[in-house]
């Protein structure tokens, strides 16, 4: 783990935790600092990409998929599908690299998937029927790897995490959490935590989206006083890119809540994604985005996300030129060589933009489980949560 920030002198800071040495890390203190200082700003906004994902295991194995890992899937689907036709190993995939004219051994699963959508737009009727077919198989085994949440997954680290930027003083504004994961990580953790989350979803029996429950809050009031106190364990969740259980009803434009939909409403890992992030219901939630950032007295957190999506990180940069009052912490393990020259070129902006003296910005290359443990809990844990942690704990031990 490393930290480079306005104090580091222009280069990347170790961070050592020796709990018997007998002076503070220097490194230790200065993530300890950055990160102290973002979760007690005003305006607390965290972007949340895949690497805080990556971390879920079960009977350990990740249960998160990489994109070379949804590559690989695709290729084993189309050779199953070879199998049970009795035709050779790998022709599907032969197949549907020929019609989309890939380039040989290409590993880029998005690129893969945006040369096979362009294709299919101008080849023949019966080609490019072909090729939607394989295109719709890709995105089933998408859709399956990344449905992978259930009730005996360990979600021990975002609840954690929750703890400490979730809990936020009813003087300052709720957390805003924006991501770009399909899965249920951070909606299971805050349930298991009793955490209310606010997702745009009406509360109901039949949850449809409705931007404007952004807007509402929730409130405790007592049936023998007339005052009302703010829940302290609530939080905004913006999914950019869509959830595994959001489905849209046919014939309509409305949007459900569906544990279990064979038909999810997802932001496929292809060019197209740009255009489709500015289309309801995405549209809602970068539209906050892109808000959140511009207001003065704002920490934005991000963790696990690469920079990669232009539509995402070019707001950020356009937030950091023209808003004074945003500060920017970066968490990511690869930091330190995606941002040297030669690589994203938005993480080397960032880094250009420390080393030349902007105290706003951080970088920390760790991942999304080792910064937990230097994020302050600046709140005490309340009575529910430990009432809720007692239940668990019984059930444990009956079980």
């Amino acid at each position: 783990m490393k930290v480079r920030s306005i104090q580091t002198n222009g280069s990347w800071l170790e961070i050592k935790e020796d709990p018997g040495a007998s002076t503070p890390d220097p490194g230790a203190s200065d993530a300890r600092r950055v990160l102290s200082s973002a979760i007690r700003s005003q305006h607390l906004a965290i972007l949340a990409g895949l690497g805080t994902s990556l971390c879920v295991s079960k009977a350990g194995t990740r249960l998160a998929p990489t994109m070379p890992d949804l590559l690989q899937k695709a290729k084993g689907r189309f050779a199953a599908i070879d199998a049970a036709s009795n035709k050779p190993k790998g022709h599907h995939w032969a197949d549907f690299e020929k019609l989309a004219n890939l380039p040989p051994n290409c590993v880029d699963l998005e690129y893969i998937v945006s040369r096979a959508t362009v294709a299919a737009s101008f080849l023949g009727v019966a080609e490019a029927e072909r090729i939607e077919s394989y295109l719709t198989e890709a995105e089933g085994v998408i859709r399956a790897a990344v449905d992978f949440m259930t009730e005996d997954v360990e979600l021990s680290v975002h609840e954690s995490f929750l703890r400490r930027v979730a809990r936020r003083s009813a003087r300052r504004t709720r957390t805003k959490l924006f991501t770009t994961n399909y899965d249920l990580c951070f909606e299971m953790a805050a349930r298991r935590s009793g955490f209310v989350v606010i997702d745009g979803f009406a509360f109901g029996n039949e949850a449809r989206f409705d931007s404007a429950q952004f807007s509402y809050d929730v409130v405790r009031r007592s049936v023998t006083e007339e005052r009302s106190d703010y829940i302290e364990n609530l939080f905004h969740l913006h999914k950019l890119h869509g959830s595994v259980d959001w489905e849209r009803q046919g014939g309509s434009s409305f949007i459900t809540k569906k544990p279990g939909t064979l038909k999810p409403l997802l932001i496929y890992p292809r060019s197209d994604k740009y255009e489709l992030a500015f289309s309801q219901p995405y549209i809602e939630m970068m539209g906050v985005f892109q808000s959140f950032v511009r207001v003065p007295s704002t920490t934005l957190l991000v963790i696990g996300f690469g920079f990669n999506d232009k539509h995402i990180a070019e707001p950020i940069l356009a937030a950091i030129r023209g808003n004074l009052g945003l500060d920017v912490v970066v968490v990511s393990p690869d930091i330190e060589t995606a941002s040297a020259r030669g690589g994203n070129k938005y993480l080397g902006e960032l880094l250009q933009l420390v080393d030349e003296g902007d105290g706003r910005i951080a970088l920390i290359a760790a991942k999304f489980e080792e910064i937990i443990r230097f994020i302050p809990d600046v709140v005490s844990e309340t009575e529910l949560e430990r009432h809720n942690q007692r239940l668990r704990n019984l059930g444990k031990t009956n079980a």
